[in-house]
């Protein structure tokens, strides 16, 4: 059993170096268990340090999961890349296994080793897993001076990386590739994002980015009300004004759930998603040619993990999570839209739909003399040409009814 309680489950974060990083309480616990799981690289790494029974991950990684918790209360050993708890195995068994019940003796991550080697502050230095994840998740990291450390899957996810910057107007990006940081086999190569040839790469490898952005490079403002020719769209999109209003009007927070009703090009979702990685959205949508256009959308934002779900509301509400917060467009005059949204809403939950059609007004105004809440009247105007002269026209007034569930 590990010490601090005597916790049985023991998690030991091993390195390229083997034996040669481990401290004298790693190797011991190592040696003394019974049983060590982990990949069948920890395994070809610890060596002979390893007594035990070896089990190896398997496929799918829930059944080893099953396997560590059959084992509860006597020593397990667990083998991990680096900080098991950063995107490591000890975030996932910490879901099953309470804290005072584990023993953690983490190595240097693969991104400490990389700022180490680049001369790099990490605080400054946005780190980011692609292991196993869409490439899309660098997308909002993309700006001018921003330093990046990705984790990659493979052997490929270097050039891969390289091509995505390419095509979003990053070509003169730095890419590094660090390979095999802390071991024998390790190797520092850097090239342009824009002239990437590099081969023979190890299939464990952090690619360090310094962004650089050409005239029209595909940049991601740090803000709600992103321009609208960002965005993939056939005019069902809620216009960038009204979408910064709707947005504060939503005032997402950490952790929560939105629906978006109607979704169109699913520019709400994808801004509440943007605003911090914590946020889910669930893009509800009954025209074929938008949700496909919607999932397109979500990946080119970074926000690849928005929820779809192809169907005409409120028939598409079954089975779906509670949400923190709604937004309806103009499709939530249909029948039962509002009152199965309302019902759907979590306690202390925000509601926010927008009206640009009579018959939407209408149901928002009754909604607001029932329940209460407050109706906002926004219109916007644009400078555009008069003849040989510019003038003022108006777009559609928009109202807006935000409630909070009781």
């Amino acid at each position: 059993m590990s010490p601090a309680g005597r916790r049985w489950l023991t998690l030991i974060g091993i390195g390229e170096d083997g034996p040669a990083g481990l401290g004298d309480e790693a190797k011991r616990l190592i040696a003394a268990a019974p049983v060590v799981f982990g990949g069948a690289r920890h395994h070809d790494l610890a060596g002979a340090l390893i007594s035990g029974e070896r089990l190896i991950w398997q496929n799918p990684f829930e059944r080893s999961v099953e396997a560590i918790l059959a084992r509860r209360g006597t020593p397990v050993v667990v083998l991990a890349s680096g900080d098991p708890f950063l995107y490591g195995v000890g975030a996932t068994l910490s879901r099953h296994v309470a804290a005072e019940e584990i023993y953690t003796i983490p190595a240097p991550s693969a991104f400490s080793l990389a700022a180490s080697r680049l001369g790099w502050p990490l605080q400054e230095t946005a780190c980011i897993s692609l292991h196993g994840r869409p490439l899309d998740f660098i997308r909002p990291h993309l700006h001018p001076g921003r330093r990046i450390l990705a984790l990659t899957s493979d052997e490929k996810g270097p050039a891969a990386l390289a091509t995505l910057l390419a095509a979003d107007g990053f070509v003169d990006t730095r890419l590094t590739v660090l390979e095999a940081l802390g071991g024998e086999r390790e190797r520092i190569r850097s090239t342009s994002a824009g002239n990437f040839e590099l081969a023979d790469i190890a299939p464990l490898n952090v690619c360090a980015l310094d962004v650089v952005a050409t005239p029209g490079a595909r940049i991601l403002p740090y803000i709600c009300g992103l321009e609208d020719d960002l965005f993939e769209h056939d005019g069902q999109i809620t216009k960038r004004e009204i979408r910064a209003v709707t947005l504060s009007a939503l005032a997402p927070r950490h952790g929560e759930l939105l629906w978006d009703i109607g979704a169109g090009s699913g520019s709400i979702g994808i801004e509440w998603m943007l605003a911090d990685p914590s946020l889910r959205a669930i893009a509800i949508e009954q025209a074929l040619e938008r949700a496909a256009r919607i999932a397109r959308n979500a990946a080119a934002f970074g926000v690849p993990q928005l929820a779809l779900i192809e169907g005409a509301a409120p028939v598409a509400f079954a089975g779906l999570p509670a949400p923190d917060a709604i937004f309806i467009g103009g499709g939530g005059s249909g029948d039962g839209v509002m009152s199965a949204a309302i019902a759907a809403l979590k306690p202390g939950g925000r509601l926010v739909a927008n009206a640009v059609t009579l018959e939407m007004e209408a149901v928002l105004l009754a909604e607001h003399a029932a329940r209460g809440g407050s109706l906002t009247r926004i219109e916007i105007s644009r400078a555009a040409p008069v003849g040989g002269m510019n003038g003022w026209r108006p777009a559609m007034p928009v109202t807006q009814w935000r409630w909070i569930k009781d």
